[in-house]
C-alpha cells in the first residue's frame, strides 16, 4: 500500500513535462545510468513465488533505484512470458516506491491512424509508462498519436546500435535518414521528444547531437553490446553537460546468479554509474579548461 506522501509526490511529477521529470531525475541521482529490465525465466534464479517475473524485476529495481536516472522494461520479454500483468504491476511499483524515476517502456511501436492511437493508449494508459520507444519509418503520422500525450515522452528510433541498421539509416550519404529523423524530432518537440542513438557509433552520435542540441538521448549498446562509455560522453553530452540516458540491461540484471542476483546487479550498476560519472566529468572539465 503506497503512502499518501508518496502518491502526492508522484502526482506532482506527472504534472510536469517529460523533459522536466528527466532533468529532475538526473539531478536527484547524479547518474546517467538506465537499467533495462529484460526478464527471462530461463535466466532467473529458482523461486517459489507465483509471480517470478514480477519478483525478479522488483528486486532488481529496489536494489538499483538510487543509482539510476530511469528504468527501461522491454515489453517483448514480458509478453513472451505471458507476464503483461506483471509489467503493469512493476511500473506501478516503480511509480509508487521510487516516484522520481521515469519508466521508459521499450516497445518500438509503428503504425498509423487509429491503430497508432490504440498503441499509444496501451503504452501510456494501460501500462502508465512515462515514455515509450517508437519506430519513425512510417513518418510523422506514426508518431503524432504518442506526441499528443503532452506529459509523456516519445522516444524515437534514430540511430540504432545494430550493425545492419546502416543499410537504411546511413543513406543517402549526403543527407542520411538518421539525421532527418533527428530533424523531425527537433521540429516537433514540445518538451517531450527523445532520440534513441546507439553507443556503438559514437561519431554519428556526435552528428546527431549537433542536429539535436537540446533533446535527451536514450543510448543502448553499453555493456553486453560493447559500446564505449568514454566515447558516448565525449560525443553525446548536451550544452548543459547532461542529456544522456545510457542503458545497460543484461550486463546488470544477469550479473549474478542464485540468491545473490540483486546484490550482484547493484554492484554492476555501481560500476557502470561510476564509469559514466568519470566520463562525464572528464568532458565537463575539458570544456571548462
Amino acid at each position: 500500500m503506497v503512502s499518501p506522501p508518496a502518491q502526492r509526490a508522484y502526482n506532482a511529477l506527472v504534472s510536469q513535462t517529460f523533459h522536466d521529470r528527466l532533468r529532475q531525475s538526473w539531478r536527484n541521482s547524479d547518474s546517467a545510468l538506465c537499467v533495462g529490465l529484460d526478464p527471462r525465466r530461463d535466466r532467473m534464479p529458482a523461486t517459489q513465488s507465483d509471480r517470478p517475473v514480477f519478483e525478479f524485476c522488483r528486486e532488481i529495481v529496489d536494489a538499483t533505484a538510487n543509482l539510476v536516472c530511469a528504468f527501461k522494461p522491454q515489453i517483448a520479454y514480458f509478453a513472451a512470458e505471458r507476464a503483461e500483468s506483471d509489467l503493469e504491476a512493476l511500473i506501478a511499483h516503480i511509480h509508487r516506491e521510487h516516484p522520481g524515476i521515469p519508466v521508459i517502456l521499450d516497445a518500438k511501436r509503428n503504425d498509423i491512424g487509429a491503430t497508432a492511437e490504440q498503441y499509444a493508449r496501451e503504452l501510456f494508459e494501460r501500462y502508465d509508462a512515462d515514455a515509450a520507444t517508437v519506430n519513425p519509418y512510417l513518418g510523422w503520422d506514426s508518431i503524432a498519436p504518442y506526441a499528443a500525450y503532452p506529459d509523456r515522452g516519445t522516444v524515437i528510433l534514430c540511430l540504432t546500435s545494430n550493425p545492419d541498421s546502416a543499410w537504411l539509416q546511413d543513406y543517402p550519404e549526403d543527407d542520411p535518414a538518421y539525421l532527418r529523423v533527428a530533424d523531425m524530432a527537433v521540429a516537433n518537440d514540445r518538451d517531450n521528444m527523445m532520440l534513441v542513438v546507439g553507443a556503438t557509433y559514437p561519431e554519428q552520435l556526435g552528428r546527431v547531437r549537433v542536429r539535436a542540441p537540446r533533446l535527451p538521448f536514450l543510448v543502448p549498446g553499453v555493456g553486453a553490446q560493447g559500446g564505449d562509455v568514454d566515447a558516448v560522453f565525449a560525443h553525446g553530452l548536451d550544452e548543459t553537460g547532461a542529456g544522456l540516458v545510457v542503458n545497460a540491461s543484461r550486463s546488470v540484471i544477469y550479473a549474478g546468479e542464485g540468491d545473490g542476483f540483486a546484490k550482484a546487479a547493484r554492484n554492476a550498476a555501481i560500476q557502470l554509474r561510476d564509469a559514466m560519472r568519470r566520463a562525464r566529468d572528464a568532458v565537463r572539465s575539458t570544456a571548462h579548461s
